[in-house]
């Protein structure tokens, strides 16, 4: 299903992105909403999407009483037919799509021998075809601007997690689709991005699944591993702004780039490691 919740204010802030239109999945919280509220101030028109439209309403709400240019979206990104009514709506709206940031995923914890098949799917799905159909859906229009998306991956896509295997391996995906897009749509003036999140805090109704596919409580650390969603906001945006090909978020993430490519044994043993730290601490 894909709805349109009302039609956007008129007008905008001022600013480097004043008359371009952004779309950002997975918008209704998190990340995806402080993403969206970053590109408005910077003047952007920005359609918010999620599956909850209460939520989404709030969001809205909040950020057109911050004076922003936004209009909401509901839409299951897992569905093609949706995505294609979701890109539909942005252009009524707007006219235009210059930016694609797709963010909506579910993340899991759970490990793979323990795990439900359909849950399995569950979270691949959200976090590989969450994207490739509104990508796929979005690309003439992204052609026709010369405009630009950018996938959400991890930095557990650089290095596997134990209890992470759906979510490891969709985010995985996601690095290695930017990669291959950025060779096929070379002559066509887009601009295809990755970003890999660190840990960042999250809301604390984030969608977390068992290995029966039932909701889990997020796992609290320490804060001097994360940083706020506004900081992450901040990255995405700026690496949309400069069209970089990939943006490592924390030191950690780079650290892990770096050990997972050149002594990919240590890497493992690090993180079975700090693993078992956690565990050790939050149980």
């Amino acid at each position: 299903m894909s709805d349109l919740l009302t039609t956007a204010p008129t007008a905008g802030r001022p600013g480097p992105l004043a008359g371009r239109v952004a779309l950002v999945t997975g918008s209704e919280s998190g990340i995806g909403r402080e993403t969206a509220r970053v590109l408005g101030e910077l003047g952007a028109a920005v359609v918010l999407n999620g599956r909850c439209p209460e939520r989404l309403a709030r969001t809205q709400a909040l950020l057109r009483g911050e004076g922003l240019r936004v209009t909401g979206c509901v839409a299951d990104v897992t569905d093609y037919a949706a995505c294609e009514r979701l890109v539909a709506a942005t252009l009524a709206t707007f006219g235009r799509l210059d930016i694609l940031i797709t963010n909506a995923s579910i993340s899991q914890r759970a490990y793979f021998a323990d795990m439900q098949p359909e849950v399995f799917r569950r979270v691949l799905d959200s976090n590989v075809y969450g994207s490739v159909f509104p990508l796929k859906a979005a690309l003439p229009h992204l052609v026709a601007s010369r405009g630009s998306v950018t996938f959400i991956s991890s930095i557990s896509a650089l290095n596997g997690m134990p209890s992470g295997s759906a979510y490891c391996a969709g985010k995985a995906a996601l690095a290695n689709l930017a990669h291959t897009l950025r060779l096929e749509l070379a002559e066509t003036g887009v601009h295809v991005g990755v970003v890999h999140i660190g840990f960042t805090q999250n809301d604390p109704d984030k969608r977390v699944l068992d290995a029966q596919g039932q909701p889990v409580p997020i796992a609290h650390r320490p804060p001097r591993w994360q940083k706020t969603q506004a900081e992450v906001a901040r990255i995405i945006v700026r690496h949309v702004q400069q069209r970089r090909q990939r943006t490592v978020i924390s030191a950690l993430g780079r650290l892990i780039v770096l050990v997972h490519t050149l002594l990919p044994g240590l890497g493992d043993w690090v993180v079975r490691r700090s693993l078992r730290r956690l565990r050790n601490l939050y149980e």
